[in-house]
């Protein structure tokens, strides 16, 4: 697929959109079937993208940061340590966003795997 300047554009897989709409129940069922946990698209692990998407969800006004989609992503084997080209490894996400519980879970998914 191509954009309007001609570069090469990623579609988001259906993994990569449950991550985007916080659809916990639906990313469990992909990874259970399968999908690729290890997946990058426009730079980010599907780990990095939860971690983000969590921090940005905190953002608004007495929202409170969640950790599920982390949670989930690391429960079905995501690599805490990968650090796609050009991108941020998921522990340089969660200290951005400030998300102490992904830090606490990727300690424990590291010092597991590590």
């Amino acid at each position: 697929m191509s954009g309007r300047s001609g570069q090469e554009i990623e579609p988001w897989t259906p993994a990569r959109q449950a991550v985007g709409s916080s659809g916990h129940a639906t990313l469990t069922r992909l990874l259970d079937g399968g999908a690729d946990v290890n997946e990058v698209c426009f730079g980010m692990t599907l780990l990095t993208h939860a971690i983000a998407l969590e921090g940005d969800s905190a953002l608004q006004p007495g929202q409170p940061i969640d950790s599920a989609l982390t949670a989930i992503v690391l429960a079905h084997g995501a690599d805490p340590t990968a650090t796609p080209d050009g991108g941020s490894s998921a522990y340089e996400m969660a200290r951005f966003y400030d998300h102490d519980r992904a830090i606490r879970l990727l300690d424990r998914f590291t010092a597991r795997h590590g």
